[in-house]
């Protein structure tokens, strides 16, 4: 009885320091926008209807279009940031979830910010992202972890000048995306990125910003994000989160992997799909300790991998349907890993030279999904 009441203490003390909120309902959240900055997004589960192609498609310059895809993954992050400092084609479309959405506005601008990211994800600074909100604030408030040092991180790398060039990129025809969960609606939202970068729009720098870190706030873990947006006369804010939560990867909008129509893409022109996951399609043995946290961790673990691994062969089947060239890289070697220590240095720098290794050897494609190989072990003490 004793347990029944604290569970109802819990959930009653939770419910009074939640901060309140504009009430909005689902005929207005299906219908609203960013004010000022027009069709800057779309649902992942709608059709292929877009609100303004030109501004969405990539303008293709020498017949094939070269699409980035980097999931999310946390720490594992390392791992793409590895593989892109190899040798690489320029991409012109680059797409972000969580951890792939911090690397993606890198990623897009290409080699010349590749040291920002050897130094966001192998030089330590990441610990600093963990930052603890102690009882009962962290249980019973917006998340564990405070937002500060993430935000912090964000504003300093994300600056005025790394938008000009986004958008002078989004001009020349390429595309940014970044997924994030709305956690109100239950749908996964894809922001053009390039297109806010080049609305002009003094509040471009922040809505940019608030999205990225929107997209790599893991639930529980990190805040949700509000995001002012209006329909018709009514203001409200949005609550967006980690972009994991509703698919691990943007590749193709699902909306459009469910319609039984082939793309239409300009004649003539090869789409070419390099898909980077940031951890490890096959299983990974690890005797789990008879905890809480240890069941729930790897019970989540166990989750992502799934969904992982759905969208891979979702967008797989696709691609072989419609004539796109897939390609696939994943953490293919077992790396100690402690979800007690999520941005462990030693694993950070294992699993990025892992990826650049692979890069440089010409082993990091893959040509289709591979889920039940045997990973090799390997100790973070052999990368130090």
């Amino acid at each position: 009885m004793h347990r029944v009441m604290a569970i109802f203490m819990l959930a009653f003390l939770a419910g009074c320091m939640a901060p309140d909120r504009i009430p909005y309902g689902p005929k207005a959240a299906a219908s609203a926008g960013i004010h000022g900055f027009g069709d800057i997004r779309i649902y992942a589960d709608t059709s292929r209807n877009l609100p303004e192609t030109r501004a969405w498609f990539p303008v293709p310059r020498h017949k094939e279009v070269n699409y980035l895809v980097l999931s999310g993954g946390g720490a594992g992050g390392a791992f793409s940031v590895g593989a892109l400092k190899g040798q690489r084609p320029e991409f012109d479309i680059v797409s972000g979830v969580s951890t792939g959405a911090l690397i993606a506005p890198y990623a897009f601008l290409g080699s010349a910010y590749d040291n920002i990211l050897v130094d966001l994800y192998t030089s330590g600074v990441a610990k600093k992202l963990v930052d603890a909100d102690f009882l009962p604030q962290g249980l019973l408030g917006a998340s564990l972890l405070k937002q500060k040092p993430l935000r912090t991180m964000v504003e300093r790398y994300l600056t005025r000048d790394v938008l000009a060039k986004i958008a002078t990129e989004h001009r020349k025809g390429r595309r940014l995306l970044v997924l994030t969960s709305n956690l109100d609606s239950q749908r996964a939202v894809i922001w053009n990125m390039g297109a806010i970068a080049d609305s002009g729009r003094p509040d471009a720098l922040q809505l940019f910003r608030d999205i990225i870190i929107a997209s790599a706030s893991i639930p529980g873990l990190y805040p949700a994000v509000l995001i002012k947006a209006n329909s018709g006369d009514q203001s409200f804010e949005e609550m967006h989160s980690d972009g994991g939560s509703a698919s691990q990867i943007l590749t193709i909008p699902e909306g459009w992997m469910a319609n039984s129509d082939k793309v239409e893409w300009p004649k003539g022109v090869k789409l070419n799909m390099y898909i980077i996951i940031n951890n490890a399609l096959m299983p990974e043995f690890s005797t789990t300790t008879n905890n809480t946290f240890t069941v729930v961790a790897r019970a989540n673990s166990s989750l992502i991998k799934a969904q992982t691994r759905s969208a891979l062969v979702a967008t797989y089947v696709y691609a072989q349907k419609n004539g796109i060239r897939f390609r696939v890289a994943s953490i293919d070697t077992q790396v100690a890993y402690s979800m007690t220590d999520p941005f462990n240095t030693n694993y950070m720098r294992a699993v990025y030279s892992l990826g650049y290794a692979e890069m440089e050897n010409g082993s990091l494609w893959k040509d289709r999904p591979s889920f039940a190989d045997t990973l090799t072990a390997l100790q973070t003490t052999q990368w130090r």
